[in-house]
């Protein structure tokens, strides 16, 4: 296929009516979930002043993402994913009222609004595997990089209007305004979980009357180059090369300290990813995905070791933006292959792994940042993150030839006995669920 760049391709918008829905009432939860991640900051800063209470929030978030998380997994390949999605999403409304409730009545315990947070974050990773596994069943095989761009671009424009929008919330009115627009935002987005068709897990066995799935479902990630070399370029670009938590120490050193600045920081690496996205039909088009993604990580590298020894804020600023634009490309055509190269018996806890290292990675490679950072300066922290993440990369690109290869599958494409090994699954029409 000949290299062209395209704007957003919304070939999914158009074709299935389910994934619209689901789209549109995931943008809308997603910006709702931004105005209350602010107004959680905010309420915790108030409560405690203190920056062990908001560390705190790291703790109530990242241990229930991680522990649900695989727990999800686990469920979306033994009982109806639309089931699993459905109930958390009304465990996440029923924790933002809570939320809103507790704003109300004028809360002055953090445990309280802590616990609340963390429940909700639970009943998110209960679903996120089961979520990850929608676009694949929904949409053609060609469309489900497409749609999963269509995702990102969502999420990174409720990144960067979300935190304004509670800023201003906030002010106006106050916490229980923001945490009650979350609340509205989700109850906007249940119609288009509820509509969703039955999506059974495919191969689920049944035993003594009760369904299981079938062994090895961590085991697949292994036995299967393109899955563990996926996987493994994403571990290497986060766990090496993770630039956020050296942003205020570059900011100190290099721009004086300015706060504005290191909000610049934060946003160059949005309106890269959102600019990635609007222009993502150019690489979601292509059927060299595992060439994509381990291209993508390489500059994603490069992109970081530059703002390791950028002095002028433009430059700085312009690698940030490079870097998130790259990242944008490694999630979407990561996560395509994650779901067309995985059986769909195994997709929930496939995924469940895949949003481990989601969470884990980006979080581990902003502590080995700031450690080495601590015994050297922020830009050696950076230059030999971003080049150490070139060369690991450069390691799973050289050493696994199947990703390398990898083409996604055509629309067109006939079902395999086990359906998703090397070319993906079986396209499905659109708004047909495949039968169990």
């Amino acid at each position: 296929m000949k290299w062209r760049v395209r704007f957003l391709d919304i070939r999914p918008l158009r074709g299935s009516r389910s994934f619209r829905a689901l789209w549109i009432g995931s943008s809308v939860s997603q910006f709702g979930g931004q105005i209350a991640t602010v107004a959680v900051l905010a309420q915790v800063w108030d409560l405690t002043r203190s920056p062990v209470g908001t560390g705190a929030i790291g703790l109530a978030t990242g241990l229930p993402m991680v522990l649900f998380g695989l727990l999800g997994g686990t469920l979306a390949d033994t009982v109806d994913r639309r089931t699993v999605v459905r109930a958390a999403a009304v465990g996440q409304l029923l924790a933002a009222a809570g939320l809103w409730a507790q704003a109300v009545a004028g809360n002055r315990n953090v445990v309280l609004l802590l616990s609340l947070v963390a429940i909700g974050t639970s009943c998110g990773a209960l679903g996120a595997p089961a979520r990850r596994t929608l676009p694949v069943r929904l949409l053609p095989g060609d469309q489900v990089a497409a749609g999963l761009a269509l995702t990102n671009v969502s999420f990174q424009t409720a990144m960067l209007a979300g935190p304004a929008a509670a800023g201003l919330i906030i002010v106006r009115w106050d916490f229980s305004a923001a945490y009650a627009t979350q609340a509205v935002a989700m109850v906007i987005a249940l119609p288009g979980v509820i509509r969703l068709p039955a999506m059974r897990p495919e191969g689920v066995e049944a035993a003594g009357g009760r369904r299981r799935p079938r062994r090895g479902g961590w085991r697949i990630v292994l036995r299967r180059p393109t899955l563990w070399g996926s996987m493994a370029t994403d571990l290497s670009a986060t766990l090496l090369a993770m630039p956020i938590a050296l942003f205020p120490l570059v900011n100190e050193v290099r721009f004086g300290g300015d706060p504005r600045t290191l909000g610049l920081f934060l946003s160059a690496v949005a309106v890269g990813g959102i600019t990635a996205g609007l222009f993502s039909g150019t690489v979601t088009r292509l059927s060299r995905g595992g060439l994509v993604q381990l291209s993508a990580a390489v500059v994603w590298g490069l992109a970081l070791a530059g703002f390791g020894l950028a002095d002028p804020l433009w430059l700085a600023l312009g690698c940030l933006a490079v870097a998130g634009a790259a990242d944008t490309v490694s999630v979407v055509t990561r996560g395509a292959l994650v779901q067309l190269e995985t059986p769909d018996a195994y997709r929930g806890r496939v995924s469940s792994v895949e949003h481990v290292i989601g969470v884990a990675g980006p979080e581990l490679g902003n502590f080995r940042g700031g450690l080495v950072a601590s015994a050297t300066s922020a830009s050696f922290s950076l230059v030999l993150g971003g080049l150490s993440a070139v060369l690991a990369v450069a390691a799973v690109a050289v050493t696994n030839g199947p990703l390398r290869a990898y083409r996604t599958p055509s629309a067109d494409a006939k079902p395999t006995a086990d359906a998703g090994h090397r070319q993906g699954s079986a396209p499905v029409r659109p708004d047909v669920p495949r039968p169990p």
